[in-house]
């Protein structure tokens, strides 16, 4: 779409015609015309010669190549000066955006099969890639970080808007190569410090899934929780797993609870950061928590627009220079 920034410019195309009407004859150098009284009689006389007459003067035809090469100067230099501009789409700009740091437990305890896809038992961390990956692609203004932990914490991606990159990081990643132990309070301090490192604006928040309980680190969970308060980070917490574990017997009954799973410190660490704990007992029920925490994280809907800006005033500028070199060639030869 193409518009003019100063429309307003167009009335000084009736300048010139102001000056015409409004300002007295230009008198020539040396005062009035010489008058010659008996140039009347000079034209009215006419030579025959057989069937040839000498034609009288044609009159003025009105034509004049300098006034037309200036009047087109004249328009273009007005059109220059309306400033004609090409604006482009509007692009939509997030007034606000989040940085979202996905922790995700890869200790051995993931590859418990408790879970189902389809029909087909899969284990924790199989379950959890897949809906991690559907919530990363519905952050569509957000910045999403990977921090993989175990027996140590491991930032795999920093806050970022490419999301296929984290995404395929995440697919990558194998249960027990990070260690077997797990070490939440010292993957929430390298969490912490990669929010703090990143300095961007906006609100920031954690979302930790882990199968057990910290029983690995140097940072204590109390530690942890203080330094995401002081940060201002919320904690959205996971617990992966389903009520019991498996366990083979010739009837095939489930007899023990999920061990490890320490739920308490997982909801303390939630209330203490203004987030919130989930339980995940089977793939609906996570599915079902990363819409959850969509909604309790909603994008920012009301956004600004920005449109592509191209200045098209040095053309009709330029056509302008082209047709003066073109006058004063044209005056020279005259």
């Amino acid at each position: 779409m193409t518009h003019f920034l100063h429309p307003e410019m167009f009335w000084l195309l009736l300048l010139p015609i102001l000056f015409r009407f409004l300002l007295p004859a230009a008198r020539g150098l040396h005062g009035d015309a010489l008058r010659i009284p008996f140039l009347r009689d000079i034209e009215k006389i006419s030579i025959k010669s057989g069937s040839v007459w000498k034609q009288s003067l044609p009159a003025n035809s009105g034509f004049s190549p300098k006034l037309t090469l200036l009047s087109f100067i004249w328009l273009l230099l007005v059109l220059a000066a309306a400033r004609p501009q090409w604006i482009g789409e509007a692009v939509r700009l997030p007034e606000k955006s989040r940085d979202i740091l996905l922790v995700v437990d890869i200790s051995t305890s993931m590859l418990e099969p408790d879970f189902s896809l389809n029909g087909r038992r899969i284990d924790r961390l199989s379950a959890v890639k897949k809906t991690a990956s559907e919530f990363m692609r519905r952050r569509t203004d957000d910045r999403i970080g990977l921090v993989l932990f175990g027996s140590r914490a491991y930032l795999q991606a920093p806050v970022t808007y490419d999301k296929k990159s984290v995404e395929e990081i995440l697919w990558n990643a194998d249960a027990g190569m990070a260690g077997n132990s797990t070490s939440i309070g010292d993957a929430l301090g390298l969490s912490l410090k990669s929010l703090r490192d990143g300095n961007t604006p906006g609100q920031k928040v954690i979302i930790l899934l882990t199968d057990g309980e910290n029983n690995s680190g140097a940072l204590s969970l109390p530690q942890a929780v203080k330094l995401a308060r002081d940060e201002n980070v919320k904690i959205y917490t996971i617990g992966v797993g389903s009520d019991n574990a498996f366990v083979n017997s010739f009837f095939g009954i489930n007899l023990q609870r999920t061990p490890g799973l320490d739920e308490k410190s997982l909801q303390d660490i939630a209330r203490q950061t203004e987030g919130t704990y989930f339980r995940a007992k089977d793939t609906d029920s996570l599915e079902k928590i990363y819409t959850r925490i969509d909604k309790l994280e909603a994008v920012d809907h009301d956004a600004s627009y920005i449109r592509e800006t191209k200045e098209l005033f040095y053309w009709p500028l330029g056509a302008a220079l082209v047709l003066a070199a073109v006058l004063l060639l044209y005056s020279r030869r005259k």
